[in-house]
């Protein structure tokens, strides 16, 4: 059994019923859900959009490989209606990235564990810290709790008070 983290975030449409449904699906095609951090309202990172984030970090017990949750994240986006246009930054219905699964490093064109930018992004970092502050970087070797304070991100990253329907 492996341990995978995920941040779910997206800026289109209903953007709370969008997580819950994503969340749900990783429940019934990867694996129990054993954590959610807090939902938080993010600014747009590497692009401009009218309409903010709404991101979680979910951590998930999986007897799945890194290749085959990877593959069925890209269902889950699909069937949720993701239309992925070009590898350009964009607004989204919904994007499921994998951050960690357990202390694995994977290299590939499609998957890099853990995910390249976590460590640069206060939208991942934040709601990570939350439910794993003292988890070790893979690579960085420093918790996610020291990660978060030493980003240099000043994109606006606050708690969304809306309950999920």
């Amino acid at each position: 059994m492996g341990t995978v983290h995920f941040l779910l975030g997206g800026n289109s449409g209903n953007r709370s019923k969008y997580l819950e449904s994503a969340i749900s699906m990783i429940e019934e095609a990867i694996g129990s859900v054993k954590e959610k951090s807090s939902v938080y309202q993010t600014e747009p990172w590497g692009f401009n959009a009218a309409t903010a984030f709404l991101n979680q970090v979910i951590r998930v017990d999986t007897a799945l490989s890194p290749r085959e949750t990877l593959h069925r994240t890209k269902e889950i986006e699909a069937k949720l209606g993701r239309l992925k246009r070009s590898d350009a930054y964009e607004s989204r219905v919904i994007d499921i990235d994998i951050l960690m699964f357990d202390d694995l490093r994977v290299e590939d064109h499609d998957l890099q564990i853990p995910h390249p930018r976590m460590h640069l992004r206060k939208f991942t970092l934040v709601p990570l810290a939350e439910i794993a502050g003292s988890v070790l970087h893979p690579v960085l070797k420093l918790d996610m709790n020291a990660l978060k304070r030493a980003c240099q991100d000043k994109l606006k990253v606050e708690m969304f008070n809306k309950p999920l329907i």
